[in-house]
């Protein structure tokens, strides 16, 4: 067991988050450059309790495949080989490169996994070692993956419910983020949260009712429609307020869409 110095390059997480970097030259170069490059090793970052006997000074063991840093800050960082892992790169892509959060339990198995390997390390084999800590990173990884999942697919599906009532509602012009947050019991800043993508909710709203009002302009059963009509069915406040939204979004009146759309 080394002592060393802190890296002051090292991303420090927050306490109850894990971050997973990639390393090696072909994620380098694929970081620099663009595109695609497996890692040669990935690491794992943690905030957790570091034994006393190298809390003043860290330290780094290292063993084949795997390498284990301790930080007086208390964040510990694990690297091991990433051709190692049952996890292909591709799998990990959701964890890579910022926090997640980690649960209690899980802080805590990795705390003790550590503290005993600082412990008894000098001890033991450490080809052993070795694999106890790939072990170790296997268990981080996975559940951690399996968490963030499962968060993902939760968004994934409130947000198709948010976009459903949208479409359902699309002909009220009184529809709005609190209306749509209320009909989904959510509170409005998670309503603004599940559409996070730059676009947020009212462009959203605008840009579903565009899209139905471009679908009943090319219907040549709605031909005899007027344009009026068709801005109240898709919720917009008037004629004029409609001309001028669709013709920002499409570079055409709703006029010469439909003649050019009905000619095709």
């Amino acid at each position: 067991m080394v002592p060393m110095a802190e890296p002051q390059s090292m991303d420090v997480p927050a306490s109850g988050y894990l971050v997973v970097r990639a390393s090696g030259a072909a994620a380098a170069r694929a970081a620099i450059l663009g595109g695609r490059g497996d890692p040669e090793d990935v690491q794992l970052l943690l905030r957790c309790p570091v034994p006393r006997a190298v809390a003043e000074s860290g330290a780094k063991l290292t063993f084949a495949d795997a390498t284990l840093h301790l930080q007086p800050s208390g964040v510990v960082m694990l690297t091991v080989a990433a051709a190692k892992l049952s996890i292909s790169f591709a799998e990990l892509r959701p964890l890579m490169f910022r926090p997640v959060e980690v649960d209690a339990p899980l802080r805590s198995l990795f705390a003790g996994a550590v503290a005993h390997v600082v412990a008894a390390g000098p001890r033991l084999d450490p080809h052993g070692l070795a694999h106890h800590l790939l072990g170790l990173a296997e268990l981080v990884l996975r559940s951690a993956l399996r968490v963030e999942l499962d968060r993902v697919d939760a968004l994934a599906t409130r947000r198709r419910e948010a976009l459903e009532y949208m479409r359902a509602h699309l002909g009220e012009q009184s529809l709005s983020a609190d209306k749509i947050a209320e009909a989904l019991y959510i509170s409005r800043r998670r309503l603004y949260q599940l559409f996070d993508d730059g676009q947020g909710v009212a462009e959203r709203l605008k840009g579903l009712r565009i899209e139905r009002a471009k679908a009943v302009l090319a219907d040549p059963a709605k031909a005899g429609r007027g344009i009026a009509e068709i801005a109240r069915d898709c919720g917009f406040t008037s004629a004029p307020h409609f001309s001028r939204t669709f013709r920002q979004a499409t570079g055409r009146t709703p006029r010469e869409f439909r003649e050019r759309a009905l000619r095709g």
